[in-house]
């Protein structure tokens, strides 16, 4: 395969009067997608980037008369890296405001920064969505149930970011991951945040990719690093705003001795929580199989989710102090519980859930029937 074809449809996106926001990590494919479809677009249109600083300066100048010079005589205008412009979203809203008919695209990798700038002066006025690192689910669209199974192992352990998919070279699939960390991951939370300790927040996304699939406290990862919780949760919102890591609730509603002030952080690619902590090894020789069975499960649910353009669920975890347990609770319009069981066969353990909820069974996704769930 030498592209993919992404879920979001850009065109069925497109509202004159409104800015389509496309948010997601770097090099996921968000200015692949603008420009797979500019090709196929038959009007004027103009593209800018935020690393260009003459359209950086004016689209953060709030100047009417230069924006409006800058955009004229288009039918649609892309600012793709939005997040490196200040003041970008009252200089989107000048331009959907002045040019009725014009069509806006605005891409942007740090949802933390993008959000600040682009939310209050563009209320009412953008469509916000989120592309993902490629997701089982698109590749069920292009490729043969069979195809996908196959790949099940590959994905495990190099994830799904577009050009890792994509390269046939194994060596060469954990160069690009290693480079990605290096330089792209952070890149974000390093310039624009201005982190004093770029590498306290190195350690906790290691130890948050030991330690997939089990409940964690501020606290404790705070003692661990030997920093105070406030900035330990300051990082995790960092990580979670520019798409490295996202958190899981504790669900307690109705059920007993329930572990409640704990969160699981699991990672938005697995190939990037592989390639954090270097462990490559084959799925047959690895000891982390369980935690990484299941950061791939719950990911791969919730990106299918987002796809199918579903009301956006809530996500939780559920754990006792007996241990009984539920990897994925997704609660909207009632419950649908998952647990991730890598071998076939083995069964669920969560006697308080069905009693409690017996309408709502757990269903397991298993390395056998994973591709059923997503």
């Amino acid at each position: 395969m030498d592209y993919i074809n992404r879920a979001i449809n850009i065109k069925e996106l497109l509202e004159k009067g409104q800015v389509l926001v496309i948010y997601g990590p770097r090099r996921v494919g968000k200015t692949t997608l603008v420009s797979n479809f500019l090709k196929e677009y038959s009007k004027p249109y103009l593209s800018k980037t935020g690393d260009d600083i003459i359209a950086r300066t004016i689209l953060s100048s709030e100047d009417l008369s230069r924006i409006t010079n800058l955009v004229e005589g288009y039918s649609l205008f892309f600012i793709d890296e939005a997040q490196q412009i200040e003041n970008i979203g009252k200089g989107l809203k000048l331009i959907v405001d002045s040019q009725k008919e014009m069509n806006v695209i605005a891409t942007g990798s740090s949802s933390f920064d993008l959000a600040n700038k682009i939310g209050e002066p563009l209320l009412g006025r953008k469509r916000t969505i989120t592309l993902y690192p490629i997701s089982v689910f698109e590749l069920l669209k292009q490729l043969p149930k069979s195809a996908v199974f196959s790949m099940r192992d590959t994905l495990l352990l190099y994830g799904g970011y577009p050009q890792i998919v994509t390269e046939k070279n194994v060596s060469r699939k954990i160069e690009l991951l290693q480079e990605i960390v290096s330089s792209a991951l952070f890149k974000d939370i390093f310039e624009l945040e201005k982190v004093k300790s770029p590498q306290k927040i190195l350690d906790l996304v290691k130890m948050l990719a030991y330690q997939i699939g089990q409940p964690v406290s501020a606290g404790s990862l705070a003692n661990d690093l030997d920093i105070d919780a406030k900035t330990v949760e300051r990082y995790l919102d960092l990580l979670e705003k520019n798409f490295i890591i996202f958190r899981l609730g504790a669900f307690s509603r109705n059920l007993r001795n329930t572990i409640r002030f704990k969160q699981k952080y699991f990672f938005w690619d697995v190939g990037i929580r592989n390639a954090i902590i270097n462990n490559f090894n084959a799925i047959s020789g690895r000891d982390d199989m369980g935690g990484l069975w299941e950061n791939f499960c719950v990911v791969e649910r919730i990106k299918r989710n987002a796809y199918i353009g579903i009301e956006k669920p809530n996500y939780y975890f559920y754990q006792s102090y007996q241990n009984q347990e539920i990897d994925l609770i997704e609660e909207m319009n009632g419950y649908r519980a998952f647990e991730c069981k890598w071998r076939a066969g083995k069964l669920s353990r969560n006697k308080d859930w069905k009693t409690e909820y017996p309408e709502n069974p757990v269903l397991v996704i298993n390395k056998d029937n994973f591709t059923d769930f997503f």
